[in-house]
């Protein structure tokens, strides 16, 4: 017998990203997806994941692994690690699909969830149980000899970073239009709050609360007194101008694309005009899950006097 509540979830679509190559996410991909289609919910994947899942007949599989391919659908459910949700990441983008993470991975601060709690995951997506954030985005320009010949976007971070080991990248650095300072480093990185955790957090940059509005500019090793990391305006221009007579560079966004960069060329970064949809599950604030993230020592924390 059909309830009402079936009949009505019949209408509901969920699209599910995994990590094919881990046999955990493969487990937690079927616990979902018999959860989902149980309540009635509709679920699809792409085929080329289909092929290493054990799915029902009921899933649908799409082909198209553009944007296109979440049409219609209500949420975007991740299973992975680091790099998954940042592929799932630009599925949310380019469809306004929110992306709820379930980390099976090490750290996850993009993650909602973790892999215990996927019957809760499922019980929250049916019932409409979560909320959903807007992340800041950063856009990216790569301009040489005076042309514009790469766009790009990132979510975490883009990351201009030297080729060939034995030989710094020089650089200068340049913010809303005037010039800060130059020297011969490893790389640059330029991110979001979001990204702070990440790469920038890894090469020495602060920590920066996801609901502050503001970029970052983090050196990589760089070989000079003042190579401090700076925190921007939203509304400011980053740029890194690779010098003329240093070898070329490569630009990194997300960890995922990349383009090579040649002497002389120049990479601009500002605020993104398309942010991302996060679902959310918890009210717990960031600082707990910093706290809760990186194991850190809070034992003896008393709070604030009554």
């Amino acid at each position: 017998m059909t309830t009402n509540a079936e009949t009505t979830n019949a209408e509901r679509t969920v699209f599910l990203l995994a990590h094919t190559g881990r046999p955990a996410a493969i487990r937690s991909a079927e616990l979902v997806v018999q959860g989902l289609l149980r309540n009635g919910l509709g679920v699809r994947v792409l085929a080329t994941e289909a092929a290493d899942l054990p799915l029902p007949d009921a899933v649908e599989t799409v082909t198209d692994t553009s944007c296109a391919a979440v049409d219609g659908c209500e949420l975007l459910i991740v299973l992975g690690g680091d790099g998954t949700l940042l592929r799932g990441a630009e599925f949310s983008r380019a469809s306004g699909v929110p992306m709820l993470g379930v980390n099976l991975g090490r750290v996850g601060f993009l993650a909602e969830a973790e892999r215990d709690d996927l019957d809760k995951v499922v019980s929250r997506v049916v019932t409409r149980d979560y909320e959903v954030e807007e992340r800041m985005t950063i856009d990216v320009l790569v301009h040489a000899n005076g042309d514009v010949v790469h766009t790009d976007w990132a979510l975490n971070e883009a990351a201009v970073q030297k080729v060939s080991p034995e030989r710094m990248l020089e650089v200068v650095l340049e913010i809303d239009g005037r010039p800060v300072t130059g020297f011969g480093c490893d790389g640059i990185v330029c991110a979001t709050p979001t990204g702070s955790t990440a790469y920038a957090f890894s090469a020495g940059g602060p920590v920066v609360w996801p609901e502050v509005e503001a970029l970052l500019m983090v050196p990589i090793s760089a070989h000079a007194l003042f190579a401090k990391p700076l925190v921007t305006s939203p509304t400011s221009v980053l740029a890194v101008e690779v010098q003329p007579h240093t070898p070329h560079g490569v630009l990194w966004c997300d960890g995922r694309r990349t383009v090579e960069l040649p002497a002389g060329a120049r990479v601009e970064v500002r605020r993104g005009a398309v942010p991302v949809r996060l679902a959310r599950l918890h009210q717990a604030s960031f600082t707990d899950r910093l706290v809760a993230k990186f194991a850190l020592p809070v034992s003896g924390w008393r709070g604030a006097p009554h």
